[in-house]
């Protein structure tokens, strides 16, 4: 009896520990049963590393620059900086960096999308900075050689009274080509200082002369208006002066259809591409022949952060980066002057006889503040488009338009 109570107690305690072990089974079994969508579903990253930022820049790079120069950028950028990443933002989602052109500069500047970088550059020049220019053009008057070949001249014209002269040769000829042309049309937001401003500077005009208030009613400057209206009335311009953009006239002027014009030193290679070897040619804007300061304006292409930048401080790297990089964006671009502070020209410059030559006519200018980038700038430049078209359309004397150019500058500017 004693033997089969312990065999029956060991029986029962095996049995009972038994069901333990089934108990725990099922209850195991019902724990991966539950944690099984979280185990699985898990993204698997066998790249995981630290923490990184993802910036977006906007398009613009690689439409200006192109896509093999940008995607070398981004890649040394990375390499140098594991811990941020650069992608291109699509055209309608807002980017972190923005990269444009005095064109859209104005828009940013109103509409206050951009961070003040003074935070970033520790530069105390009493204004703010909000973009980092890299890359640097000037305004050439553009000749084609083979119609002023035709017209009886040998070089471009210095002087107005020749530049005037020449066009005036050129119509009288019926060579089916306008002797000069003028695309002022509001949606080119370059318009106006590629085309009428350049003339004023290089006659030795200048708005700011005096401080921060726009200044435009000097003799000069009424003498300016008034080559503008001869060249008008004389029908020496191409038509459609306010409605064709500068885009159009450089096909036009590519396919030998206008004689002379005033484009960005940026529109050279398209130039050579377009047209036969030696058939144009680049010289200094005429001037008045009284002898004044040649002065040109700089149009540029900028880096800027978006005041929506979610990581400020890694899109401050990337702009130090670019500006780094400047010569090299210089070269790719073939700019003149390329990097305004640089004294001596690069390379591309010097081999080739049209980078050269602008680069001569950079040296011997004196550099000038436009309206790019400053408070209000577009009303200043749309109270003087709307008054230069009056003096066309109308005949209106250039004293008159003059005044009233400057009655909605003083406007604008209080």
């Amino acid at each position: 009896m004693y033997n089969k109570k312990i065999k029956k107690s060991i029986h029962s305690t095996r049995r009972n520990s038994g069901n333990r072990r089934i108990d725990i089974f099922i209850l195991i079994m019902i724990l991966i049963i539950v944690a099984a969508p979280f185990i699985f579903n898990r993204p698997y990253r066998p790249d995981a590393g630290p923490k990184q930022a993802i910036l977006f820049v906007s398009v613009q790079l690689e439409e200006i620059f192109g896509k093999e120069t940008t995607d070398k950028l981004r890649l040394d950028f990375e390499s140098l900086n594991p811990d941020i990443q650069i992608r291109l933002a699509d055209h309608y989602g807002e980017p972190d960096i923005y990269i444009f052109d005095d064109g859209s500069y104005n828009f940013f500047i109103s509409t206050d999308v951009l961070i003040d970088l003074n935070h970033f550059s520790g530069y105390e020049t009493g204004s703010r900075q909000y973009a980092v220019p890299l890359v640097s053009f000037m305004d050439l008057l553009f000749y084609n050689v083979n119609i002023l070949t035709a017209a009886g001249f040998a070089s471009p014209p210095k002087t107005r009274d020749e530049f005037t002269a020449y066009s005036r040769i050129i119509a009288s000829r019926n060579f089916g080509v306008s002797p000069v042309a003028f695309s002022l049309n509001q949606n080119d937001r370059q318009a106006l200082s590629r085309d009428i401003f350049s003339w004023i500077w290089a006659g030795g005009g200048n708005f700011f002369s005096d401080g921060e208030k726009p200044f435009l009613n000097t003799r000069a400057i009424v003498n300016d208006l008034t080559f503008f209206g001869n060249l008008n009335r004389e029908g020496l311009l191409a038509p459609g002066i306010f409605s064709t953009s500068g885009e159009q006239r450089l096909d036009e002027f590519a396919r030998g259809r206008i004689a002379m014009m005033v484009a960005s030193a940026r529109s050279i290679p398209y130039l050579k591409s377009r047209m036969r070897e030696g058939s144009f040619g680049i010289t200094t804007i005429p001037d008045s022949g009284a002898g004044g300061n040649y002065n040109i304006g700089i149009s540029s292409i900028y880096s800027a952060i978006s005041v929506n930048c979610l990581y400020p401080d890694e899109a401050w790297k990337f702009l130090e980066f670019l500006a780094e990089k400047s010569s090299y964006l210089c070269a790719e671009l073939k700019a003149v002057p390329g990097k305004v502070s640089n004294l001596f020209p690069g390379d591309y410059i010097r081999d080739d006889p049209f980078y050269s030559k602008a680069w001569e006519i950079y040296e011997f200018a004196q550099v000038i503040e436009g309206f790019s980038g400053k408070p209000d700038a577009d009303e200043y430049e749309i109270a003087f488009i709307e008054e230069f078209q009056i003096f066309f359309d109308t005949g209106r004397t250039a004293q008159a338009t003059v005044n009233a150019i400057q009655r909605r500058w003083d406007e604008v500017y209080q």
